[in-house]
């Protein structure tokens, strides 16, 4: 069987190119690749069939089986670095990596960040040349296209962005400045590198650059102007979080969300519910957490909605969607979790908690907190009737408080945590 040849290209042509590499091109008898690279290359590839892969990537596996079986050479014109979120990852993963011999260029990113004299040993790096789900939007979630995007835009401080036609840089620029953060960033646009059209951008602000027009064959670079401090890990202090006033809002104390969060057992990409959030501290401490995860939230009440929004911007949570309604309206939609918190009810408990264990991915963790023996009585009667694994934990915590020159403790209400797991099917 011949080895596919996978083949890092640039858009210097037969320049780009050891003697060797343009030799093996020469010599094959089926060559595939994007128009872009086929127009390219057009006068080294005389006698071997061309194959176009735009628009037909599904079929690329299918054309190499078909030449290989016939004993014929393939080689496949890959943009830079084929392993560097290039077209080999994909076929790897398709048909094995004794197929394949990979021969890598000059990676595009690599070449960016030379030509803008930017150290990259520590820049993430994003594809966003994927299907097109539009422009970036408010009420856009983690199934967005550009979500990985926003993602790193407030966690990272240099991002090293591989484009495409509909998610060019101006589509990443309003991005920027729908979320805030144009004036965050410094941006760097490289277009049709090492062509004789070659494009280099800097110095504009972002929010001129979302109103120009690019080709899609672009990389950018983001760098932030102010490297981030790093953030409170876990434990938030209850003053963090806005509250309804003069009202008493409802929020779950620290200690409290402390072992809840714990008894969630949450991992970094967890799918988080959280049912009566409340002021929303559970839901917004777990999102931090679970940075790579997502986190749906529902509120009822129509000031506490409002309140636990706030507090999501104000400590610049994205990976968190939070809608008004009373449960368990919506949760049809969302994505099934790995734990569940039930903060609040409205009087639904049971339907909830069956609802809940039913849609609860595989040793995913139900938790609840009630204050009241009525509801404690009725969730744990329901988990029997689930016949789901639970325990039950009791947290009575006290707080200092100064009295003069003193201080004695003050203890707060006593709150059950019921943590369930669905039982076996």
């Amino acid at each position: 069987m011949e080895i596919c040849k996978i083949m890092g290209v640039l858009d210097n042509g037969a320049d780009s190119l050891t003697p060797p590499a343009l030799i093996t091109l020469q010599q094959a008898d089926v060559v595939i690749g994007a128009t872009r690279t086929l127009n390219l290359f057009a006068t080294y590839i005389t006698t071997a069939e061309k194959k176009d892969l735009r628009g037909h990537l599904t079929l690329v596996p299918t054309w190499i089986e078909q030449a290989q079986e016939s004993h014929k050479k393939v080689v496949i014109l890959a943009t830079g670095d084929p392993l560097c979120y290039g077209i080999a990852t994909f076929l790897i993963k398709k048909l094995g990596k004794e197929r394949f011999e990979i021969l890598p260029n000059v990676s595009t990113l690599a070449l960016a960040f030379s030509r803008f004299t930017i150290p990259w040993n520590n820049a993430k790096i994003i594809s966003i040349h994927k299907q097109d789900t539009g422009e970036w939007h408010q009420e856009a979630n983690n199934r967005h296209g550009l979500y990985p995007l926003l993602q790193a835009l407030v966690s990272e401080n240099k991002i090293a962005l591989l484009t495409s036609p509909e998610n060019n840089p101006a589509r990443i620029a309003r991005l920027l400045v729908i979320e805030n953060l144009a004036d965050e960033f410094e941006i760097y646009i490289a277009q049709d590198l090492l062509s004789k059209d070659e494009i280099l951008i800097q110095g504009q602000s972002i929010d001129a650059i979302a109103e120009q027009s690019f080709n899609g064959n672009n990389i950018v670079i983001l760098q932030r102007k102010q490297s981030l401090n790093p953030d409170i890990l876990f434990g938030l202090n209850d003053h963090c979080f806005k509250q309804r006033k003069p009202d008493k809002g409802l929020i779950t104390k620290r200690e409290v969300r402390a072992v809840s969060l714990a008894n969630m057992q949450l991992k970094l990409n967890s799918i988080v519910w959280d049912i009566g959030a409340g002021s929303g501290s559970v839901g917004l401490e777990a999102a931090r957490l679970c940075s790579q995860g997502y986190v749906y939230a529902v509120e009822k009440n129509a000031a506490d909605f409002a309140i636990a929004r706030e507090n999501a911007n104000n400590l610049k949570i994205n990976n968190y969607q939070l809608i008004h309604a009373k449960a368990p309206e919506g949760l049809d939609i969302w994505e099934s979790p790995d734990a569940i918190f039930i903060g609040g009810t409205g009087g639904e408990l049971t339907s909830l908690i069956n609802h809940c264990l039913q849609r609860l991915n595989t040793e995913g963790w139900l938790v609840m907190n009630f204050v009241t023996l009525e509801n404690l009585t009725t969730a744990i009667e329901t988990l029997k009737a689930c016949d789901a694994t639970w325990n039950a934990v009791q947290i009575q915590a006290s707080r200092s408080q100064a009295i003069l020159h003193m201080n004695r403790m003050q203890a707060e209400n006593p709150v059950w945590i019921i943590s369930a797991q669905r039982g076996q099917q």
